[in-house]
């Protein structure tokens, strides 16, 4: 399990690489949902979402000969975007591979920083070919099946603890009682989760799927990964398993997965652009509908926090799914 020294530790090693993103309180969310609501705007950081974290911890962590043998990942978009970019920053070679369903904007980042891209099938062909490039020699970035990168993530927590109101010096009652996390692979909220208990306890973390990337979801009934098939439109979030690290973090310290529709999702991010006033992806959006979820469920005072995980999804995917699904 990633305590919060390691998180602490991850926090000290990509300090200068990766922005320290606002955390926010959202008088448009707060009227929307019926509750205080305080976003962490992880949608700013570099690259685009949370995963520059993970992947410049784990780049930085290289040995020097593996960072000259090169590194491959393998990714729905982000985790790509984030390896290309970070890599060429630190003059490493990257290799991503990514399903042809995964944005093309992801796939002309990653190929303007420098890196080598590999498209295949699906994301299964994905990961199989990453196993490949891994035994060929190059240096593996998993998205999420490494404590190095789940402490990097779990940076996102750190400062949402520190940052949130209530949490200097705030009064008894004020602090964040829920927050929201979304899940592909299930690093994100892993290391939060693992932050936010550390620094807050007696916050409940609830996880986010996407119907038809339910990796988590179907690893907790059935007590460990299992691999699953995918067909949610988030591709970001389309994780063909779990891993045993991310299992046993959500299992231990997340208090449920709510899964929600792909519609629900672009809906959500329609939600917030017009009512927080940002640009996200359905990744982020599916934890609109979420949120109304966990306020029915619960009794008494909520005030929720919502972990925005990235913004990179173009208007014309965003426009395209909404006329898919009939939304507004």
């Amino acid at each position: 399990m990633i305590g919060i020294s390691d998180i602490e530790a991850a926090a000290r090693l990509i300090a200068g690489h990766v922005v320290r993103t606002p955390t926010v309180e959202s008088p448009g969310l707060s009227a929307l949902l019926g509750v205080p609501v305080t976003a962490k705007l992880e949608l700013l950081q570099r690259t685009g979402s949370f995963k520059a974290r993970g992947a410049t911890a784990k780049l930085l962590s290289l040995s020097e000969a593996d960072r000259a043998a090169g590194v491959v990942a393998v990714s729905g978009g982000n985790h790509a975007i984030s390896v290309a970019v970070m890599a060429d920053a630190l003059g490493v070679k990257a290799t991503v591979v990514m399903p042809k369903s995964a944005p093309a904007r992801a796939v002309e980042i990653a190929e303007a920083a420098g890196a080598t891209v590999r498209l295949t099938d699906t994301m299964d062909d994905a990961f199989t070919l990453m196993s490949q490039l891994q035994a060929d020699g190059l240096s593996l970035v998993h998205p999420f099946d490494d404590p190095v990168v789940v402490a990097g993530q779990g940076t996102v927590g750190l400062e949402f603890a520190d940052d949130a109101p209530g949490a200097a010096g705030g009064q008894e009652g004020e602090g964040l009682t829920d927050v929201l996390v979304s899940i592909g692979g299930g690093a994100l909220i892993s290391g939060v989760a693992a932050a936010l208990h550390a620094r807050m306890p007696g916050v409940r973390i609830w996880g986010v799927e996407t119907e038809g990337a339910q990796a988590m979801s179907e690893a907790l009934a059935a007590k460990g990964p299992q691999p699953v098939r995918l067909s949610s439109i988030v591709s970001t979030l389309s994780a063909p398993t779990v891993s045993q690290i991310t299992y046993d973090h959500v299992s231990a310290l997340v208090s449920e997965v709510l899964v929600v529709s792909d519609a629900e999702a672009v809906q959500g991010t329609l939600d917030l652009a017009n009512h927080a006033k940002v640009w996200a992806e359905p990744a982020a959006g599916c934890l609109l509908p979420a949120a109304r979820l966990v306020r029915e469920r619960i009794d008494g005072d909520v005030r929720l926090g919502l972990v925005l995980c990235g913004g990179n999804a173009t208007t014309t995917d965003v426009f395209s799914w909404a006329e898919r699904f009939n939304l507004r």
